[in-house]
């Protein structure tokens, strides 16, 4: 098995755009968007999660198997999100007697 060792201007690259993503955060949050506060929110965490698996967790650069099982995780977790909010969602549609 094969050790790729990615450059030290890479790590530091990577840990600039989270400190910036950060501050991006911090001040989306004193920034009133309305319903869109959540989106960008979580948007900008998924970005930061994205770079945190790809660089530091040397997913960018490892074999297929295991970014397939990455891909295979998050539609996992994807479809699990989707259970729970047809579930949250649909909460009330039918009358329920008492109430």
């Amino acid at each position: 098995m094969s050790v790729h060792v990615s450059p030290l201007r890479v790590y530091v690259g990577v840990f600039l755009a989270l400190m910036v993503l950060t501050a991006i955060t911090v001040g989306v949050a004193f920034v009133d968007l309305g319903p869109l506060n959540n989106v960008v929110a979580l948007g900008i965490a998924v970005t930061k999660a994205t770079l945190v698996v790809l660089f530091f967790m040397h997913v960018a650069h490892s074999s297929r198997l295991i970014k397939l099982s990455v891909v295979s995780s998050i539609f996992w977790l994807f479809l699990l999100f989707v259970f729970i909010l047809a579930d949250d969602l649909t909460r009330g549609l039918l009358g329920v007697a008492g109430k």
